[in-house]
């Protein structure tokens, strides 16, 4: 599962804003079921920027989430991200040269029954 949280950041805070974005991967990167992540700065626009993560399943995303230290220092910078849908189930991969590999969504068919 990937988790984009983007930001909006004015250039002369972005030094705080790289420092929290640090300690919040720090805390996330502790947590059972984290996969990988990174801190991204679009190349046009320097105020613009996103923390991705991957996570084992969205269970393991949701309770990283319950973690003391995350609560501490990541959730508040979350908060912050654009407010957006950022958590997304992965459908299709494919390796470098390799074919497409199909996932079935874990979303339920009717998610109102």
């Amino acid at each position: 599962m990937l988790v984009t949280n983007r930001f909006v950041v004015d250039v002369d805070v972005a030094d705080e804003f790289t420092e929290r974005a640090h300690a919040a991967l720090t805390a996330l990167a502790a947590r059972p079921g984290y996969l990988r992540g990174r801190l991204v700065r679009a190349l046009d626009d320097p105020r613009h920027w996103c923390l991705v993560t991957e996570w084992e399943s969205v269970g393991a995303y949701r309770r990283a989430l319950g973690g003391f230290e995350v609560k501490v220092t990541a959730v508040p910078l979350l908060a912050q991200s654009v407010d957006e849908p950022s958590a997304y189930e992965t459908l299709a991969t494919a390796p470098p040269g390799g074919a497409v590999v199909v996932s079935a969504s874990d979303r339920a068919a009717d998610p109102h029954r």
